[in-house]
């Protein structure tokens, strides 16, 4: 019977790219308040191991789980309970700033105020623009914002920081360590651990 207090489990977790096994015998759990912070070079699998704990791709070898089950057979409540942020924002480039976040707080059902999210990440001036109009910074915190607009237990980083100005990586660092305060969890990919989660919980270097 599934635990719905169960963390993340990888198992003697493969994972492959292209017929090439990247990552092999990969074992960890998190639980409530924990991180695990992933680092490694360009093209050691860390975005690929990402996707296979969000359920997006499967494993080589090996399994995970969330809350016992296997996260490719999750039913819809539980992969809600995964947010997994990739190199793209999931964003529609033809919305405007306030219309993308309006509709992932459709999405996730979420009272959250709109204007003050993007006045704490600083967008509050460009909320009427249209995406494509604005920076690559400014892109990916309207993309982060979108965390804040769901009650996900597991949140799955993928560089996270990247193109963040000193304040933005500030903003994001903060969030983080809210979220594992308040007993969520998190797996993040980055260059800059140091500036993330108090070094992290675990450590997992590929």
């Amino acid at each position: 019977m599934s635990d719905e207090h169960a963390g993340l489990v990888a198992d003697r977790l493969g994972v492959s790219r292209g017929g090439r096994l990247l990552i092999d015998g990969l074992s960890f759990e998190l639980e409530a308040g924990q991180a695990a912070l992933i680092t490694g070079p360009n093209g050691s699998g860390k975005t690929s191991l990402l996707r296979v704990l969000a359920g997006l791709a499967p494993p080589a070898a090996g399994s995970v789980t969330w809350a016992a089950t296997e996260v490719r057979r999750l039913a819809p409540e539980s992969r809600a309970e995964i947010a997994y942020r990739g190199h793209l924002n999931g964003l529609k480039k033809d919305l405007t700033v306030r219309e993308n976040l309006e509709f992932h707080r459709s999405l996730n059902c979420s009272e959250a105020p709109i204007e003050e999210l993007a006045g704490t990440l600083g967008l509050a001036a460009v909320a009427g623009q249209r995406l494509r109009y604005l920076s690559a910074g400014q892109r990916r915190r309207a993309g982060l914002a979108t965390l804040k607009l769901g009650a996900a237990r597991l949140w799955l980083l993928d560089e996270p920081l990247t193109n963040l100005d000193i304040a933005g990586r500030r903003l994001v660092a903060q969030w983080i360590d809210e979220h594992l305060d308040t007993g969520g969890m998190a797996a993040i990919a980055s260059h800059q651990p140091d500036q993330l989660a108090g070094g992290g919980s675990l450590s997992i270097e590929l």
